[in-house]
């Protein structure tokens, strides 16, 4: 069941924009209308347009003044941010969950980063016909961020971040197919195994 909030994404397209280096390549306009499209953190500056904004970490939110610019849905699993913002939306996590959840109401798995809490809640709120990650680069050979490294007090992944995250991302690859959800990976240089490499173009034809 998904929150009263979320809109319906049955069987539609859901674009998930993550913040690696590969994010800034992508002619996101292209999608615009085209699929409900969700930025990570700093990467609603590069679709200032997306319909929803989510970002976990409650410091960042506060960091960022709830981001009151940003005119779509802003979501957090985190509760102080909802608590400081009250135009930001609760979702619900389990805490050490790194599997799809999808036996109870409002919750969904934490697999320790916003990608994957996204792909819980879209499952939640269809399923979607296909989910299109960019920017999901899970390496740091090309840099920490599109952006560039966040400011001090606000977290930047190391390698065993990375390690961690792409195995919890890999992991729920059979679940979503299982759902029926077919998931592109749209960075040319991610290390994920599990999904297979599109271009956006591929995935808005999809």
């Amino acid at each position: 069941m998904r929150p009263e909030w979320c809109p319906d994404l049955t069987g539609a397209r859901v674009l998930i924009v993550a913040s690696g280096p590969s994010a800034k390549e992508v002619p996101m306009e292209e999608a615009k209308g085209k699929a409900f499209v969700v930025a990570i953190n700093e990467s609603w500056r590069l679709c200032r347009w997306a319909d929803m904004l989510y970002a976990c970490d409650g410091t960042w939110w506060k960091k960022r003044n709830g981001v009151p610019e940003f005119t779509g849905l802003r979501v957090s699993q985190d509760a102080t941010a909802r608590n400081n913002f009250p135009a930001v939306r609760h979702v619900r996590c389990v805490r050490g969950v790194n599997r799809l959840v999808m036996d109870r109401d409002d919750y969904i798995g934490d697999g320790r980063t916003s990608l994957f809490q996204i792909i819980n809640l879209a499952a939640h709120a269809g399923p979607p016909r296909v989910i299109g990650m960019v920017g999901a680069d899970m390496r740091l050979d090309y840099g920490v961020h599109w952006h560039g490294p966040h400011e001090a007090g606000l977290n930047n992944p190391r390698a065993k971040t990375i390690e961690m995250w792409r195995e919890h991302i890999d992991g729920i690859a059979d679940d979503l197919a299982a759902l029926g959800i077919t998931v592109l990976n749209l960075s040319p240089v991610s290390a994920l195994k599990n999904y297979r490499k599109a271009t956006l173009q591929e995935f808005l034809a999809a």
